[in-house]
């Protein structure tokens, strides 16, 4: 009788001396990798945002998540080492924070860790990034923002802000599927509003001092930039070349219009931002993202920059500006 009470007695001590120290392992803290194709200054903002909606969400940067940034510099042969690091350091997920060149060096960097789609690529399925919108399919999964779709728009509301246009010179990268697509919706549009359409190509960085040379000479009366990784990175320059032309101009980033052009129309970038915690935070719930559908903008924001069509010479009339989400005094 003496021995089994020993025993447990033995038993109840061992327990008390065990169960604490279990208690005590520290539960390991989710880590998002974030690759932005941008510098620190520049990406600032959709960083911020995703850091915010992210707290929203009720993950707390430094509290119960962790986040590794890295930025490209606008250097897209940087991608496979920031990515290779990012993978290294055993990431839970990986955002990316640019196009269709930065998703694809994601994809090849890794087939496992999910990878988060921010909006600024192509169409996913056509890029074959996933299967479907509805089914992704693999590791990758997030927004897409109706570059192709949303590009007779752009030019419509080119053509309202500036009536007079009757010529635009439309800046694209040859086999670049996407641009393919968009010229076809851009032509479409261009016959129904009267306006002629200067198609100009841009292999890569130095392409642009000829093309910005033969345009000047054209004297086209708009400017549309369309998008994907050699315009994003040559975005500064473009912008100068517009302002130095007295070119309108409509863009698919906001941020070529926070730098100088004219406009821009797309995507509500704070609800994109919104959207992205939103995936974050399901798969950090244990959603893998094969399962997770593919969103498409359900808001989208209209954006001038009246200092700069001071600047080049341009009223822009108040029937569009009524409509504007934001204009920049």
């Amino acid at each position: 009788m003496r021995r089994k009470i020993s025993i447990w007695v033995l038993t109840i001590v061992l327990l008390a001396t065990v169960a604490p120290t279990d208690a005590q392992q520290p539960k390991k803290v989710p880590l998002i990798g974030y690759l932005s194709w941008q510098d620190p200054v520049r990406d600032s903002t959709r960083s911020e945002g995703i850091r915010l909606a992210l707290r929203e969400r009720g993950h707390i940067e430094g509290q119960n998540i962790a986040i590794e940034y890295r930025y490209a510099e606008e250097k897209p042969d940087r991608y496979p080492e920031l990515l290779a690091e990012l993978v290294r350091l055993e990431v839970d997920i990986i955002v990316v924070a640019g196009g269709d060149s930065e998703i694809r060096a994601a994809m090849i960097a890794t087939k496992t860790i999910p990878i988060v789609m921010t909006g600024q690529g192509s169409d996913p399925v056509e890029a074959g990034f996933i299967e479907s919108l509805a089914r992704p399919g693999g590791n990758v999964t997030g927004l897409t923002n109706l570059l192709v779709q949303l590009s007779d728009k752009r030019l419509e509301l080119l053509k309202e802000a500036v009536p007079k246009v009757t010529r635009v010179a439309v800046l694209y990268v040859p086999g670049n599927r996407t641009h393919g697509l968009e010229l076809k919706e851009i032509q479409t549009a261009a016959r129904a509003l009267a306006v002629t359409v200067q198609r100009w190509e841009v292999r890569g960085a130095g392409d642009f001092n000829q093309v910005f040379a033969a345009i000047e000479k054209q004297r086209p009366g708009g400017l549309q930039v369309l998008g994907g990784t050699v315009m994003r990175a040559n975005e500064s320059r473009i912008v100068g070349f517009a302002l130095k032309s007295r070119l309108p101009s409509v863009f698919t980033t906001k941020a070529a219009v926070d730098n100088g052009g004219l406009m821009y129309y797309g995507a509500n970038q704070a609800d994109s931002y919104r959207r992205v915690a939103y995936f974050v935070d399901r798969i950090l719930k244990g959603t893998k993202p094969a399962d997770l559908p593919v969103e498409q903008p359900m808001k989208f924001e209209l954006v001038f920059n009246l200092k700069t069509a001071k600047q080049i010479g341009v009223t822009i009339p108040q029937s569009i500006l009524y409509r504007a989400d934001k204009v920049i005094q």
